[in-house]
């Protein structure tokens, strides 16, 4: 990279952390540092949002599933539109969570239930995440090695540093920094900016890379490779497709109802009103829109340029590099690391890419060859199975900078390169607050009162919890050995939070006949279902398969296991393999859900002695029922208003924006762009030209277009909420007791009784 590449990376930094150092100025209480003072508008949110939503981890998950099952799965997740129209048009959980007023998810816990399950829910929040989260550090760290051409150590003071360690520090540093600087205020603040920098910065990359390629010529043609069962454009010819298939639909599905409000922090609860909050998530649908855009669109790159012929030298040189930044990690010898290099290096050109007529499968692809020969210098005892799952896992993650860094001209390679480090710093600072402050407010602020915990206090403890979750964080992306995909990864980590928690929050927005021990049992079988597979998951190819292989056990396990999955095939396999837990991440995420909500709905109507003060906990004492006394002509009205969420508090222009989200997902996207399909095709399945034209107008013509219209409308409508944000920031009054402790207005234990006593 160039001077100029530099300068593009460098000015956008220091932009942001001036607005962080600027922004700090305005912290006078900790509903400031917790929630930014609850002035945030929609445009501030969604522009949060969005910086969080274009994350490295997001990106090089979406290439990694879709280099592996490419987009005709995405077809079927049409099916999850209804739901999410519904999900953000009316508010579910987001609005009544908003009603609470609760601070943090905690203290709704302990509002609905009880301090116990407060503290100790949030602390396997926190645990969970900073788990699921640690390979962050990690995938950055690799990242920038490969996309710079870093070396692996350098020399400081006469040590040789691991250039991936210094990374770690680096980024993290920046993070933390920022977090200490305001928390919450500063973190959106920030977020915002970056999401405004982000959307053309990503705009003008989107238009390079769609003029480089030829969607006809290049990209069509390798999508259309594939044998039957695992096709990447023909959605009804996908039953051979593993790990990311139809099961994974139902657990999205699941996720989506058990887990709307399950990682509330930030922008959500500090929106200005509830409306403003169920605004921002409805503006989501086209925040959804773009940031799908843009990762489709570099998935296609690093898919195409890996693939055709027109590539073949790129895609050879591409595999190298890859393979020679693996070796670097992994193989300590120099000798039997050079011995590895001279392998790869007689791997022919032809090999790589597309030939004529020939068809690639997930087992028979150009990757292959290259894991055959990870395979011969690892070997198949416990440690070389894991270092060869390391390697192939490393493999995946590293396609997209070696792929990028391959095709970019100067000024376009430091525009990616700013980008990426936007996305890191940006989900770093959310995700390492998120679990800072769960950590605080649930775990160290139930143990004090009003008085003895100080505004000055509070923020301390905040500060100081965040740095230690960023070593954490750092320590764990040093030690841990990551042997999956991003996604199935994230999934089984945070599963042990997400696993059982999803029932004990609806049903305690919604119910009243939830108790606090149902939500206990809820919570502890998700866990324990979760915590067993991650166990078994990590342990299998090195010690668990070679244990079971000595006692003679894995023929016996693999007709048990066949046996139960057989019922599901093709979609359910699960069959004994030396290198992978037959089970994967998604499924046992599924098994951990649906045991945590028959626990909580059985054990909560043994143990319901009396009936919840629902109405009392939301502040509803009051509401009055808008639709008594309407005359049965206003019943379409109504029918349509509650159909899109829309309520009195909608102005004109909250109207628009709630009819075009539904009228894009739902007539247009499901309607039309899946359910009239799926018609058209029991009569008259389509050709495979017939689903190349179906991908180019519904996954690149129209969200290419939606895009541009995001990219002015979002940076517009962002810059002016900032700014008044700001001015409500120099006149506001900060109120000392909005803490985020339960007892804010008296006894603790008293509004609690009255909560829990029956009407």
């Amino acid at each position: 990279m160039g001077s100029a590449d530099w300068i593009i990376i460098v000015v956008p930094l220091i932009a942001v952390i001036g607005m962080g150092c600027f922004i700090r100025r305005f912290i006078i209480g900790v509903s400031d540092f917790l929630v930014a003072g609850r002035i945030c508008r929609r445009y501030v949110i969604i522009s949060s949002n969005l910086a969080n939503a274009l994350s490295l981890v997001a990106l090089a998950a979406y290439v990694e599933s879709q280099y592996a099952t490419g987009f005709a799965l995405s077809f079927w997740m049409s099916l999850t539109l209804p739901l999410g129209i519904f999900i953000s048009l009316s508010g579910y959980c987001l609005y009544r969570f908003r009603e609470t007023k609760a601070m943090s998810l905690g203290q709704f816990l302990e509002m609905r239930y009880c301090r116990s399950l407060r503290i100790f829910a949030c602390f396997l929040r926190s645990v969970a995440e900073i788990m699921a989260n640690v390979i962050l550090p990690a995938l950055a760290a690799r990242f920038f090695i490969c996309y710079l051409g870093l070396p692996q150590t350098f020399p400081l003071l006469g040590w040789q540093c691991p250039t991936f360690l210094a990374i770690v520090v680096i980024t993290l540093f920046l993070a933390i920094s920022l977090i200490c600087m305001g928390g919450a205020l500063v973190v959106i603040a920030t977020n915002a900016l970056q999401g405004i920098i982000l959307l053309p910065a990503a705009l003008f990359l989107l238009i390079f890379l769609l003029t480089r390629f030829s969607i006809s010529d290049e990209v069509l043609p390798v999508l259309s490779a594939r044998i039957p069962g695992e096709s990447f454009l023909n959605p009804f010819d996908i039953s051979s497709l593993r790990d990311f298939n139809l099961i994974m639909l139902l657990v999205i599905l699941s996720g989506m109802l058990l887990h709307t409000a399950s990682g509330l922090t930030g922008t959500g609860n500090s929106a200005i009103s509830p409306h403003e909050t169920k605004m921002g998530a409805i503006l989501g649908t086209w925040r959804t829109v773009f940031s799908t855009f843009f990762f489709t669109v570099i998935a296609l790159t690093v898919i195409t340029v890996l693939h055709h012929p027109n590539y073949a030298g790129d895609a050879r040189a591409i595999r190298f590099d890859i393979s020679r930044n693996i070796a670097g990690e992994l193989i300590a010898d120099n000798a039997e690391r050079s011995e590895f290099m001279a392998s790869i290096e007689s791997i022919p050109e032809h090999g790589n890419t597309l030939e004529e007529g020939r068809l690639f499968a997930r087992n028979d692809n150009p990757d292959e060859i290259y894991f055959h020969k990870a395979q011969e210098n690892f070997d198949l005892t416990g440690e070389g199975s894991s270092k060869l799952q390391q390697f192939k896992t490393i493999f995946h993650q590293l396609m997209l900078p070696a792929t990028m860094r391959r095709i970019l001209p100067n000024g376009l390679s430091g525009l990616f390169c700013m980008m990426v480090l936007l996305f890191i710093l940006s989900t770093d600072c959310s995700r390492i607050f998120s679990a800072s402050s769960t950590l605080v407010q649930d775990c160290i602020v139930p143990f004090y009162r009003m008085e003895t915990l100080p505004p000055n206090k509070h923020i301390f403890f905040l500060r100081i919890i965040s740095v230690g979750v960023g070593i954490l964080w750092g320590a764990g992306s040093w030690y841990m050995t990551q042997l999956d995909y991003i996604n199935l990864f994230i999934t089984i980590m945070y599963g042990m939070w997400l696993g059982g928690c999803g029932p004990m929050i609806v049903f305690g927005l919604y119910s009243r006949f939830g108790t606090s021990v149902g939500a206990w049992c809820s919570l502890l079988v998700g866990m324990g279902v979760n915590l067993s597979g991650a166990l078994l998951q990590r342990y299998w190819a090195d010690l668990i398969y070679p244990f079971l292989e000595k006692m003679g056990w894995v023929d016996d396990l693999g007709r048990i296991l066949s046996g139960i999955s057989s019922p599901f095939n093709p979609y359910l396999v699960w069959k004994m393999n030396r290198l992978k837990f037959p089970i994967n991440s998604y499924e046992i995420y599924f098994i951990a859900m649906l045991t945590s909500v028959i626990s909580y709905v059985m054990v909560s109507y043994l143990t319901c002695r009396a009936p919840f003060k629902l109405k009392q906990m939301l502040h509803r004492e009051d509401a009055i029922d808008e639709t008594v006394g309407l005359r049965p002509i206003c019943a379409l009205k109504i029918f349509f208003a509650k159909l899109t969420g829309v309520t009195p508090e909608y102005s004109c222009g909250d109207k628009i924006i709630a009819w075009s989200c539904f009228g894009y997902s739902f007539l247009y996207r499901f309607c039309i762009a899946f359910a009239a399909i799926i018609v058209f095709n029991i009569f008259s399945p389509w050709s495979l030209s017939s689903w190349k034209a179906y991908f180019f107008t519904v996954f690149l013509l129209v969200p290419g277009i939606i895009a541009t219209i995001v990219v002015f409308w979002f940076g517009i409508g962002g810059i002016m909420d900032l700014r008044r944000m700001f001015r409500e920031l120099k006149n506001r009054i900060a109120d000392p007791r909005d803490n985020g402790m339960v007892d804010n207005c008296g006894s603790r234990q008293k509004v609690l009784s009255t909560l829990r006593r029956g009407n």
